[in-house]
Protein backbone atom coordinates (compact mmCIF):
# COMPACT_ATOMS: atom_id res chain seq x y z
CA UNK A 1 0.00 0.00 0.00
CA UNK A 2 1.30 3.43 -0.94
CA UNK A 3 1.88 5.62 2.09
CA UNK A 4 0.06 8.95 1.87
CA UNK A 5 2.02 12.09 2.72
CA UNK A 6 -0.10 13.79 5.41
CA UNK A 7 1.32 17.22 4.51
CA UNK A 8 0.26 17.00 0.88
CA UNK A 9 -2.55 19.41 -0.05
CA UNK A 10 -4.75 19.52 -3.18
CA UNK A 11 -3.60 21.70 -6.08
CA UNK A 12 -4.34 25.36 -5.53
CA UNK A 13 -4.54 25.10 -1.73
CA UNK A 14 -1.84 25.93 0.82
CA UNK A 15 -1.15 26.57 4.47
CA UNK A 16 -0.50 30.16 5.45
CA UNK A 17 2.20 30.18 8.13
CA UNK A 18 3.72 32.81 10.42
CA UNK A 19 4.41 35.61 9.75
CA UNK A 20 2.31 35.64 6.53
CA UNK A 21 -0.93 34.72 8.33
CA UNK A 22 -0.40 37.55 10.80
CA UNK A 23 0.43 39.97 8.00
CA UNK A 24 -2.73 38.98 6.11
CA UNK A 25 -4.89 39.61 9.19
CA UNK A 26 -3.16 42.95 9.75
CA UNK A 27 -3.73 44.05 6.14
CA UNK A 28 -7.39 42.99 6.27
CA UNK A 29 -8.02 45.00 9.44
CA UNK A 30 -6.24 48.01 7.94
CA UNK A 31 -8.30 47.83 4.75
CA UNK A 32 -11.57 47.46 6.68
CA UNK A 33 -10.76 50.65 8.58
CA UNK A 34 -10.09 52.50 5.33
CA UNK A 35 -13.31 51.20 3.76
CA UNK A 36 -15.33 52.29 6.80
CA UNK A 37 -14.19 55.89 6.19
CA UNK A 38 -16.33 55.79 3.03
CA UNK A 39 -19.32 54.43 4.97
CA UNK A 40 -18.99 50.69 4.24
CA UNK A 41 -20.30 48.36 6.95
CA UNK A 42 -18.81 44.89 7.30
CA UNK A 43 -20.84 41.71 6.77
CA UNK A 44 -19.88 38.06 7.17
CA UNK A 45 -21.86 35.61 5.00
CA UNK A 46 -21.68 31.82 5.57
CA UNK A 47 -19.16 29.61 3.77
CA UNK A 48 -21.88 27.47 2.15
CA UNK A 49 -25.46 28.12 1.07
CA UNK A 50 -28.26 26.22 -0.59
CA UNK A 51 -27.53 25.98 -4.29
CA UNK A 52 -30.70 27.74 -5.41
CA UNK A 53 -29.90 30.88 -3.40
CA UNK A 54 -26.13 30.97 -3.98
CA UNK A 55 -26.49 30.49 -7.73
CA UNK A 56 -29.63 32.56 -8.27
CA UNK A 57 -30.09 35.27 -10.92
CA UNK A 58 -27.38 37.90 -10.94
CA UNK A 59 -23.72 37.32 -9.98
CA UNK A 60 -24.48 33.85 -8.56
CA UNK A 61 -25.73 32.43 -11.85
CA UNK A 62 -22.62 33.63 -13.66
CA UNK A 63 -20.40 31.88 -11.10
CA UNK A 64 -22.06 28.45 -11.29
CA UNK A 65 -19.22 26.82 -13.24
CA UNK A 66 -16.69 27.87 -10.56
CA UNK A 67 -18.70 26.49 -7.63
CA UNK A 68 -18.13 23.32 -5.60
CA UNK A 69 -21.32 21.46 -4.70
CA UNK A 70 -22.06 19.14 -1.79
CA UNK A 71 -25.07 17.47 -0.22
CA UNK A 72 -26.40 18.78 3.10
CA UNK A 73 -26.87 15.62 5.24
CA UNK A 74 -29.52 17.38 7.36
CA UNK A 75 -31.90 18.75 4.72
CA UNK A 76 -30.80 16.43 1.86
CA UNK A 77 -30.56 19.51 -0.37
CA UNK A 78 -27.63 20.52 -2.56
CA UNK A 79 -25.39 23.30 -1.27
CA UNK A 80 -22.60 25.34 -2.87
CA UNK A 81 -19.31 26.58 -1.44
CA UNK A 82 -18.88 30.24 -2.33
CA UNK A 83 -16.56 30.90 -5.24
CA UNK A 84 -17.05 34.66 -4.96
CA UNK A 85 -18.48 36.75 -2.13
CA UNK A 86 -20.36 39.21 -4.35
CA UNK A 87 -23.22 36.77 -4.98
CA UNK A 88 -23.82 36.50 -1.24
CA UNK A 89 -23.74 40.28 -0.81
CA UNK A 90 -26.37 40.52 -3.54
CA UNK A 91 -28.60 38.03 -1.68
CA UNK A 92 -28.17 39.84 1.65
CA UNK A 93 -28.98 43.20 0.08
CA UNK A 94 -32.19 41.85 -1.46
CA UNK A 95 -33.38 39.92 1.61
CA UNK A 96 -32.04 40.79 5.06
CA UNK A 97 -31.26 44.39 4.05
CA UNK A 98 -33.90 44.79 1.37
CA UNK A 99 -35.62 47.68 3.17
CA UNK A 100 -32.43 49.62 3.91
CA UNK A 101 -31.92 53.02 2.28
CA UNK A 102 -29.97 53.00 -0.97
CA UNK A 103 -27.18 53.24 -1.81
CA UNK A 104 -26.30 50.44 0.61
CA UNK A 105 -22.56 50.13 1.30
CA UNK A 106 -21.21 46.78 2.49
CA UNK A 107 -17.66 45.43 2.93
CA UNK A 108 -16.35 41.92 3.53
CA UNK A 109 -13.29 39.73 4.03
CA UNK A 110 -13.92 36.07 3.26
CA UNK A 111 -12.18 32.98 1.91
CA UNK A 112 -13.49 31.55 -1.37
CA UNK A 113 -12.99 28.19 -3.07
CA UNK A 114 -13.03 27.71 -6.85
CA UNK A 115 -13.32 24.50 -8.85
CA UNK A 116 -10.31 25.42 -11.00
CA UNK A 117 -7.50 27.93 -10.95
CA UNK A 118 -6.14 29.72 -14.00
CA UNK A 119 -2.67 30.02 -15.47
CA UNK A 120 -2.17 33.45 -13.94
CA UNK A 121 -4.08 32.60 -10.76
CA UNK A 122 -3.55 28.90 -9.94
CA UNK A 123 -4.78 29.36 -6.36
CA UNK A 124 -8.22 27.85 -5.79
CA UNK A 125 -8.65 29.04 -2.20
CA UNK A 126 -7.80 32.59 -1.19
CA UNK A 127 -9.23 35.47 0.80
CA UNK A 128 -11.27 38.14 -0.94
CA UNK A 129 -11.50 41.62 0.55
CA UNK A 130 -13.82 44.15 -0.98
CA UNK A 131 -16.79 46.50 -1.03
CA UNK A 132 -20.16 46.52 -2.76
CA UNK A 133 -22.44 49.53 -3.24
CA UNK A 134 -26.03 48.49 -3.90
CA UNK A 135 -28.44 50.86 -5.64
CA UNK A 136 -25.95 52.91 -7.67
CA UNK A 137 -26.97 55.10 -10.60
CA UNK A 138 -24.41 57.89 -10.96
CA UNK A 139 -20.93 58.41 -12.37
CA UNK A 140 -19.76 59.47 -8.91
CA UNK A 141 -20.83 56.07 -7.52
CA UNK A 142 -18.61 54.30 -10.06
CA UNK A 143 -15.73 56.62 -9.21
CA UNK A 144 -16.20 56.04 -5.47
CA UNK A 145 -15.71 52.31 -5.96
CA UNK A 146 -12.50 52.89 -7.97
CA UNK A 147 -11.21 55.44 -5.46
CA UNK A 148 -11.98 53.29 -2.41
CA UNK A 149 -10.01 50.38 -3.88
CA UNK A 150 -7.04 52.49 -5.00
CA UNK A 151 -6.89 54.43 -1.73
CA UNK A 152 -6.91 51.19 0.27
CA UNK A 153 -4.10 49.70 -1.82
CA UNK A 154 -2.06 52.87 -1.47
CA UNK A 155 -2.52 52.92 2.32
CA UNK A 156 -1.14 49.37 2.69
CA UNK A 157 1.96 50.36 0.78
CA UNK A 158 1.32 48.95 -2.70
CA UNK A 159 3.51 50.87 -5.13
CA UNK A 160 3.35 51.51 -8.90
CA UNK A 161 -0.43 51.16 -9.04
CA UNK A 162 -2.51 51.26 -12.19
CA UNK A 163 -6.20 50.87 -12.99
CA UNK A 164 -7.38 49.52 -16.34
CA UNK A 165 -10.91 50.63 -17.28
CA UNK A 166 -13.18 48.58 -19.53
CA UNK A 167 -16.81 47.88 -20.40
CA UNK A 168 -17.24 44.06 -20.48
CA UNK A 169 -20.64 44.19 -22.18
CA UNK A 170 -19.62 46.57 -24.97
CA UNK A 171 -18.43 43.94 -27.46
CA UNK A 172 -21.63 41.89 -27.01
CA UNK A 173 -23.68 45.05 -27.50
CA UNK A 174 -21.82 45.64 -30.76
CA UNK A 175 -22.43 42.05 -31.87
CA UNK A 176 -26.13 42.61 -31.36
CA UNK A 177 -26.12 46.00 -33.08
CA UNK A 178 -24.40 44.57 -36.17
CA UNK A 179 -26.49 41.38 -36.04
CA UNK A 180 -23.42 39.08 -35.95
CA UNK A 181 -24.12 35.32 -35.99
CA UNK A 182 -22.84 33.05 -33.19
CA UNK A 183 -20.04 31.42 -35.18
CA UNK A 184 -18.62 34.76 -36.26
CA UNK A 185 -18.92 36.03 -32.69
CA UNK A 186 -16.85 33.09 -31.48
CA UNK A 187 -14.17 33.74 -34.11
CA UNK A 188 -14.06 37.44 -33.33
CA UNK A 189 -13.83 36.82 -29.57
CA UNK A 190 -10.81 34.54 -30.06
CA UNK A 191 -9.06 37.14 -32.19
CA UNK A 192 -9.85 39.92 -29.70
CA UNK A 193 -8.53 37.87 -26.81
CA UNK A 194 -5.24 37.33 -28.68
CA UNK A 195 -5.16 40.96 -29.85
CA UNK A 196 -4.78 39.81 -33.46
CA UNK A 197 -5.43 43.03 -35.34
CA UNK A 198 -4.52 41.61 -38.74
CA UNK A 199 -6.76 38.61 -38.19
CA UNK A 200 -9.68 40.88 -37.37
CA UNK A 201 -9.23 42.88 -40.57
CA UNK A 202 -9.42 39.69 -42.64
CA UNK A 203 -12.98 39.03 -41.48
CA UNK A 204 -15.42 40.58 -43.92
CA UNK A 205 -18.02 42.23 -41.70
CA UNK A 206 -19.35 45.71 -40.90
CA UNK A 207 -18.21 45.28 -37.30
CA UNK A 208 -14.55 44.75 -38.17
CA UNK A 209 -13.52 48.42 -38.42
CA UNK A 210 -15.28 49.17 -35.13
CA UNK A 211 -13.49 46.35 -33.27
CA UNK A 212 -10.12 47.26 -34.77
CA UNK A 213 -10.75 50.85 -33.66
CA UNK A 214 -11.43 49.69 -30.09
CA UNK A 215 -8.27 47.60 -30.16
CA UNK A 216 -6.18 50.50 -31.45
CA UNK A 217 -7.61 52.80 -28.78
CA UNK A 218 -6.31 50.62 -25.94
CA UNK A 219 -3.63 52.29 -23.84
CA UNK A 220 -3.10 55.38 -21.71
CA UNK A 221 -6.54 56.75 -20.83
CA UNK A 222 -5.99 60.35 -21.98
CA UNK A 223 -4.89 59.15 -25.43
CA UNK A 224 -7.50 56.38 -25.60
CA UNK A 225 -10.35 58.83 -24.99
CA UNK A 226 -9.22 60.91 -27.97
CA UNK A 227 -8.90 57.86 -30.24
CA UNK A 228 -12.36 56.60 -29.25
CA UNK A 229 -13.92 59.81 -30.58
CA UNK A 230 -12.81 58.72 -34.08
CA UNK A 231 -14.25 55.18 -33.85
CA UNK A 232 -17.60 54.75 -35.58
CA UNK A 233 -19.52 53.20 -32.68
CA UNK A 234 -23.27 52.52 -33.15
CA UNK A 235 -25.83 54.16 -30.90
CA UNK A 236 -26.06 51.02 -28.70
CA UNK A 237 -22.50 51.65 -27.49
CA UNK A 238 -22.24 55.44 -27.49
CA UNK A 239 -23.87 55.85 -24.07
CA UNK A 240 -21.33 53.51 -22.46
CA UNK A 241 -18.42 55.31 -24.14
CA UNK A 242 -19.77 58.64 -22.87
CA UNK A 243 -20.03 57.20 -19.34
CA UNK A 244 -16.48 55.91 -19.56
CA UNK A 245 -15.20 59.36 -20.46
CA UNK A 246 -17.11 60.91 -17.55
CA UNK A 247 -15.79 58.27 -15.11
CA UNK A 248 -12.23 58.92 -16.25
CA UNK A 249 -12.54 62.69 -15.81
CA UNK A 250 -14.22 62.40 -12.39
CA UNK A 251 -11.66 59.81 -11.25
CA UNK A 252 -8.83 62.18 -12.14
CA UNK A 253 -10.41 64.82 -9.90
CA UNK A 254 -10.89 62.35 -7.04
CA UNK A 255 -7.34 61.00 -7.23
CA UNK A 256 -5.97 64.55 -7.13
CA UNK A 257 -8.03 65.30 -4.02
CA UNK A 258 -6.59 62.20 -2.31
CA UNK A 259 -3.04 62.98 -3.52
CA UNK A 260 -2.93 59.80 -5.63
CA UNK A 261 -1.76 61.48 -8.80
CA UNK A 262 0.98 58.89 -9.49
CA UNK A 263 -1.56 56.17 -10.38
CA UNK A 264 -1.65 55.17 -14.03
CA UNK A 265 -5.06 54.99 -15.73
CA UNK A 266 -5.44 52.92 -18.88
CA UNK A 267 -8.37 51.84 -21.05
CA UNK A 268 -8.84 48.48 -22.79
CA UNK A 269 -12.35 48.01 -24.18
CA UNK A 270 -11.76 44.53 -25.59
CA UNK A 271 -10.67 43.07 -22.24
CA UNK A 272 -13.39 40.85 -20.75
CA UNK A 273 -11.54 38.01 -19.03
CA UNK A 274 -12.36 37.72 -15.33
CA UNK A 275 -15.56 39.77 -15.60
CA UNK A 276 -18.14 37.01 -15.10
CA UNK A 277 -21.11 39.25 -14.25
CA UNK A 278 -20.07 42.91 -14.68
CA UNK A 279 -21.85 44.73 -17.51
CA UNK A 280 -21.12 48.43 -16.88
CA UNK A 281 -17.95 50.45 -16.29
CA UNK A 282 -15.46 47.96 -14.81
CA UNK A 283 -11.77 47.82 -13.97
CA UNK A 284 -8.75 45.71 -13.12
CA UNK A 285 -6.14 46.78 -10.58
CA UNK A 286 -2.44 46.17 -11.16
CA UNK A 287 0.98 46.86 -9.71
CA UNK A 288 4.14 46.51 -11.77
CA UNK A 289 5.53 44.48 -8.86
CA UNK A 290 2.83 41.78 -9.16
CA UNK A 291 2.68 38.96 -11.71
CA UNK A 292 -1.10 39.29 -12.06
CA UNK A 293 -4.09 41.40 -11.11
CA UNK A 294 -4.51 42.65 -7.54
CA UNK A 295 -8.27 42.81 -7.91
CA UNK A 296 -11.24 43.58 -10.14
CA UNK A 297 -14.45 45.50 -9.91
CA UNK A 298 -17.26 47.21 -11.74
CA UNK A 299 -20.96 47.68 -12.18
CA UNK A 300 -23.43 44.81 -12.45
CA UNK A 301 -27.09 43.93 -12.04
CA UNK A 302 -28.48 41.91 -9.15
CA UNK A 303 -31.89 40.29 -8.80
CA UNK A 304 -34.92 42.42 -9.70
CA UNK A 305 -32.73 44.64 -11.89
CA UNK A 306 -31.14 46.72 -9.11
CA UNK A 307 -27.79 48.16 -10.14
CA UNK A 308 -24.68 47.66 -8.01
CA UNK A 309 -20.96 48.34 -8.21
CA UNK A 310 -18.11 46.88 -6.24
CA UNK A 311 -14.60 45.50 -6.19
CA UNK A 312 -12.70 42.50 -4.87
CA UNK A 313 -9.03 42.45 -3.85
CA UNK A 314 -7.05 39.20 -3.76
CA UNK A 315 -5.18 38.81 -0.48
CA UNK A 316 -2.65 36.29 -1.81
CA UNK A 317 -1.54 38.88 -4.37
CA UNK A 318 -1.53 41.71 -1.83
CA UNK A 319 0.76 39.76 0.49
CA UNK A 320 3.39 39.77 -2.26
CA UNK A 321 3.34 43.52 -2.90
CA UNK A 322 2.20 45.24 0.30
CA UNK A 323 5.04 47.00 2.11
CA UNK A 324 3.07 47.30 5.35
CA UNK A 325 5.06 45.94 8.29
CA UNK A 326 4.15 44.22 11.54
CA UNK A 327 5.44 46.10 14.55
CA UNK A 328 6.72 43.31 16.76
CA UNK A 329 8.26 44.06 20.12
CA UNK A 330 9.56 40.65 21.15
CA UNK A 331 11.35 39.64 24.33
CA UNK A 332 12.51 36.22 25.51
CA UNK A 333 12.62 35.11 29.13
CA UNK A 334 14.12 31.90 30.54
CA UNK A 335 12.03 28.89 31.54
CA UNK A 336 10.86 29.19 35.12
CA UNK A 337 10.42 32.97 34.94
CA UNK A 338 7.91 34.45 37.34
CA UNK A 339 4.39 34.83 35.86
CA UNK A 340 4.10 38.35 37.30
CA UNK A 341 7.30 39.32 35.48
CA UNK A 342 5.90 37.91 32.22
CA UNK A 343 2.62 39.81 32.67
CA UNK A 344 4.45 43.06 33.38
CA UNK A 345 6.41 42.70 30.14
CA UNK A 346 3.21 41.91 28.22
CA UNK A 347 1.47 44.94 29.74
CA UNK A 348 4.43 47.03 28.57
CA UNK A 349 3.73 45.94 24.99
CA UNK A 350 6.14 43.02 24.57
CA UNK A 351 5.43 39.65 22.99
CA UNK A 352 6.97 37.34 25.56
CA UNK A 353 8.30 33.87 24.79
CA UNK A 354 9.76 31.45 27.32
CA UNK A 355 12.93 29.75 26.05
CA UNK A 356 15.22 27.09 27.42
Amino acid sequence: MTQINSSLLPNGLKDLLPPEAEKEAHIINFLMQEFSKFGYGRVKPPLVEFEESLLSEGPGKALARHTFRLMDPVSQRMMGVRADTTAQIARISQSRLGDETRPLRLSYAADVLKVNGTQLRPERQFCQVGCEMIGVDTIQDDVEICLTALNGLHKIGVENLSIDLTIPALVDDLFQAFNIDEQTQENLNKLLQKRERDGLKKIKSEITDCLVGLLDASGVASEAIEKLQKVNIPDEGKHNISNLKDVYQELMIALKAYELTNINITIDLVERRGFDYQNGISFTLFSSQSRGALGRGGRYLIAEGESASGFTLYMDSLLEVSTITLDKNEKSVPQGSDWEEIKQLQDAGYQVSRVK
